[in-house]
């Protein structure tokens, strides 16, 4: 069922020994090959109109027919040849043109001057980002970080307020000058922040804008929040008692979040190793925003993770009085530690001391009388929860215990607390007034 004449391109079949093509449509000249020439006439019977060879029993060739033949090679070599150049020539021409269109307007821009550039909103969006005038707009912001704009002071560097240009307010976390035996400690904290943070996006993590690395002075750019640490709030005496128990509740599973998915859904996993009240800041809705990442560590699944002591003290899982190997599990405890904090609205290093030798003295006596009742402990700045509320305090207050447990694999994942935190399962009970710990 062939037809049409025979492809030229069995000419570049050098190895071809034989063939047969007798019984079909085809017509034209035959090839002039050794498989060809060597082919006996019955290879050849039965077709349309070959031509070619006499001894085959073929008709000799019109100059038509060749000229076809020709003409069939002309236009392969237009399709193979000629049109490919011609589109290339084309898409060149096409991009050529698109960068004179955009070159002229660039320079347009820069013909109207820097003032028009800096006053379109986000200085930090890609169309508008120049990092030569950000760094500028922060220096002239913080009027050389001056102490009057600092907001906070941390163990590794300042934060500053810097309300740039377009009105955009940003916080400035400038590095401590280096000392000569801490160069190392300094430049890690940085680069280990910077490493963390450019691969992770998460409405509960602050977000992160940009870095400065310079020999006078580096700096991070991050969103501002209002609200500042959870620290400071639970500190306030006004702050506190506005952040009501809903907000709290609120606070807690968006620090889980964040930990759920630094721990499970970033690859490799990230661990903070800081969790605190002071690394938990709140935007002007109470939503909060894990920060500071200093100190954390990509959890590399062929690697030890052995590492020194970094983190608050009083936040410490208690392996590391043993051991110096991080693993999601001091995450964990340290979000079991920051929960309670919430709660109580302090942090519990005596509830936490009595836990501990609740512990301790229940391996050896089966009897052991729990006297820490669940409504003493919580934030007394506050009216007691309602009974909308009180359910999921104690549910949460269950969680956090049984993060804070002594063996690290006895506790659950990040990933398992938060999808209990938001399950919202009815919890019944009797009386919220004698529920103890």
């Amino acid at each position: 069922m062939l037809f049409g004449s025979i492809p030229s391109s069995l000419e570049e079949m050098l190895s071809l020994t034989s063939i047969d093509i007798s019984y079909n449509e085809l017509e034209g000249p035959i090839l002039k090959t050794k498989a060809f020439e060597d082919a006996p006439r019955e290879a050849f019977a039965n077709n349309k109109a070959l031509c070619g060879n006499a001894s085959k029993g073929l008709p000799s060739c019109n100059s038509s027919m060749i000229e076809k033949r020709n003409t069939g090679k002309k236009h392969k070599f237009i399709i193979y040849i000629v049109l490919p150049i011609l589109s290339a020539m084309l898409l060149l021409s096409i991009v050529i043109g698109i960068a004179w269109v955009f070159q002229r307007k660039a320079n347009k821009k820069i013909e109207v001057g820097k003032t028009e550039r800096i006053d379109q909103g986000d200085l930090f969006a890609i169309c508008n980002y120049d990092g030569r005038i950000v760094h500028e707009n922060i220096i002239e912001a913080t009027e050389n970080f001056d102490d009057k704009h600092c907001i906070g002071k941390g163990g590794y560097g300042s934060v500053y307020k810097a309300t740039l240009s377009t009105g955009q307010v940003v916080a400035v976390k400038k590095l401590h000058p280096l000392q000569e035996d801490a160069d190392m400690f300094n430049e890690n904290h940085f680069t280990n922040e910077i490493r963390a943070l450019t691969e992770i996006r998460h409405r509960n993590i602050v977000k992160f804008y940009g870095f400065c690395s310079h020999a006078r002075h580096s700096f991070l750019v991050y969103e501002y929040l209002e609200m500042g640490s959870l620290a400071k709030i639970l500190g306030d005496l006004e702050m506190a008692t506005e952040l009501d128990w809903i907000k709290r509740i609120n606070v807690i599973k968006g620090v889980a979040n964040a930990l759920s998915y630094m721990h499970h859904d970033c690859s490799p996993p990230i661990i903070h190793r800081d969790i605190s009240g002071s690394n938990i800041l709140l935007d002007s809705k109470n939503e909060a925003r894990v920060s500071d990442f200093g100190i954390a560590r990509l959890l590399m699944p062929d690697s030890t993770n052995w590492t020194s002591v970094a983190g608050t003290y009083g936040y410490f899982a208690p392996e590391f009085a043993y051991t110096m190997r991080v693993t999601e599990k001091c995450d964990v405890y340290s979000f079991g530690v920051l929960t309670i904090e919430t709660l109580m609205g302090g942090h519990p290093d005596e509830l936490l001391s009595s836990l501990s030798q609740s512990s301790l003295s229940s391996l050896a006596s089966s009897a052991v009388v729990q006297t820490n009742i669940l409504k003493d402990v919580l934030d007394q700045r506050l009216s007691p929860p309602t009974v909308e509320v009180y359910g999921a305090v104690v549910s949460i207050v269950k969680i956090a215990l049984t993060c804070l447990n002594v063996n690290p694999q006895s506790r659950p994942t990040m990933k398992h607390v938060s999808e209990e935190l938001s399950s919202h399962k009815p919890f019944s009970i009797e009386s919220f007034h004698i529920v103890t710990l």
